[in-house]
């Protein structure tokens, strides 16, 4: 995914800017742009073999593929508690495939100037387990410095070739 792929929107001032849904998994802030998300909805129950980080959930009648990202970053999966809220954040691939990814907190929509954000560099992303991210920013929030890695749908849920 390349920056001049990503939509983006001028104010007044023509600051270009991207909307991103930024959610947090384990001690990693990630996020989607908002042009691939479809929905968040509350947790349901995923089928898996638990195996792998891929699960299964029935949505509206249709099969989507699940993501536990914590497990596919860490390899450990997400501890669940009953007090955590659980969340589906179902997005879309370039291939028009519907997946999910679960999360545990309420993800949050940001106005990201778009000269904020970098490519990460392909020897990067060959080579950890966040070649799922395409693109990295870093914003203030709360005194704080917040680095927030973009994902790339199509690196989560490959497009058929």
């Amino acid at each position: 995914m390349n920056t001049a792929n990503l939509p983006a929107q001028s104010s007044k001032t023509n600051i270009q800017k991207v909307k991103l849904l930024i959610f947090s998994i384990g001690n990693l802030n990630v996020a989607l742009h908002i042009d691939t998300v479809q929905k968040v909805v509350n947790y349901t129950t995923i089928f898996g073999s638990g195996l792998n980080y891929y699960g299964l959930v029935n949505i509206d009648g249709k099969e989507i593929t699940v993501i536990d990202l914590h497990k596919r970053l860490f390899n450990t999966p997400q501890i669940l508690t009953s007090e955590d809220k659980k969340y589906l954040l179902l997005a879309i691939n370039s291939e028009g495939e519907t997946f999910g990814i679960l999360i545990k907190s309420t993800p949050e929509l940001y106005d990201i100037s778009l000269d904020t954000i970098r490519e990460l560099p392909l020897s990067y992303r060959r080579a950890d387990t966040l070649k799922i991210a395409s693109h990295v920013t870093v914003m203030e929030e709360e005194d704080q410095q917040k680095t927030i890695f973009i994902l790339d749908p199509d690196e989560l849920i490959r497009p058929m070739s």
